[in-house]
């Protein structure tokens, strides 16, 4: 009539998720004095912030497409319980006291700090180069639809003939981020990937990539404008540490005098592909005729293992927040929780090779 295991027993002691665990507990312990200041000091009990973080982390690692969803896998899913550091007794949170108290970690921007001593972990693992880097960026689908793309002080429009899901014919009118604006999203903005592919609601989601294993070093959210990716890069290298000359390698779309100019001024070397359609490059001989140049460049294709992981794995395809500050805070914890996934693989490829 009576079990006593605890889901600690239950979980394989070689489930990859024992990894992760140690991984983000060593973080954890180095916010508690954070998450201490954010505890109530009166009023109803609030959720933990070392558990709340543990199960957006688990959100991200499994793909939970909604936080109600989330809340449903840890009523019954003991491995959840087990990460998250629930007891097989306890009661799940209701799915609207777990978003309150995740508004509580965006204020204090818990996610850029959890990624940033992710970082530090995997320095201190001797993971990362500190002189060899790749930028690029990608664009992330808002969670708004093009219905909602409306004229800014337009007329009032009749009401819809179904209020669910209201026919609406734009064809022929000419759209543009000056002259309309998302009404469930304003922050996301009129953005397409290339000639002939279709605008979306966007924003441009950037990562500054170490070549060494290929680790996020610094993530970046913009609005998707038209120089939204070189403005994030030229912020990311901004926050290199040390004054050591670096490289930085990047796509034809980095390829402008003012780019590397600025990149030049941060006492970066810019490796960026040269694009050479139309106009002259903006990168010489200088640069391309020494070997690394050559290097950077296979190595920045690395990068895009990191998107298709957080677009496919991370949730990132279609974003389910909405506001430049929310996206870039879910943003930043998909990457950190890319970087531990990275360093769980790398510690036990390590290990294999010592045995």
């Amino acid at each position: 009539m009576f079990s006593y295991l605890s889901p600690e027993q239950r979980v394989p002691s070689d489930h990859p998720l024992r990894a992760v665990r140690q991984i983000t507990d060593t973080v954890l312990k180095q916010l508690s004095q954070l998450f201490s200041g954010m505890y109530a000091k009166v009023g109803r009990r609030s959720i933990p912030p070392e558990k709340l973080l543990r199960a957006l982390l688990l959100q991200v690692l499994y793909t939970v497409r909604s936080e109600r969803m989330l809340m449903e896998q840890l009523e019954y899913n003991l491995l959840f319980r087990w990460f998250v550091g629930l007891n097989m007794d306890e009661p799940v949170w209701d799915v609207t006291v777990f978003t309150k108290n995740r508004e509580r970690l965006l204020k204090a921007d818990v996610a850029q700090q959890f990624f940033q001593l992710v970082v530090d972990q995997a320095r201190s693992l001797n993971l990362m180069s500190d002189e060899h880097f790749t930028v690029d960026g990608t664009l992330l689908e808002a969670c708004a639809s093009l219905k909602s793309f409306k004229k800014i002080g337009g007329d009032p429009e009749p009401p819809p003939d179904d209020p669910g899901n209201p026919t609406v014919d734009f064809h022929g009118e000419k759209r543009s981020n000056q002259t309309h604006e998302s009404t469930t999203d304003a922050d996301a903005l009129l953005a397409k990937k290339g000639a002939g592919k279709e605008a979306k609601l966007s924003y441009t989601g950037n990562v500054l990539m170490e070549n060494r294993n290929g680790l996020v070093t610094a993530v970046e959210v913009l609005q998707a404008h038209g120089t939204a990716e070189r403005d994030a890069a030229l912020l990311m290298m901004e926050g290199i540490p040390g004054d050591q000359s670096v490289t930085v390698g990047a796509d034809k779309g980095y390829d402008t005098k003012d780019f590397v100019a600025e990149a030049r001024n941060l006492t970066v070397t810019p490796h960026v592909a040269q694009n050479n359609k139309g106009r002259k490059s903006a990168i010489d001989g200088r640069t391309t005729r020494h070997p690394g140049y050559l290097i950077s460049q296979q190595k920045r294709k690395r990068v895009e293992e990191i998107f298709g992981w957080m677009k496919t794995v991370g949730g990132m395809r279609k974003l389910r927040h909405r506001g430049l500050q929310l996206v870039g805070w879910m943003f930043t914890l998909a990457a950190a929780a890319y970087n531990i996934v990275r360093i769980r693989n790398l510690a036990t490829a390590i290990e294999g090779a010592k045995a």
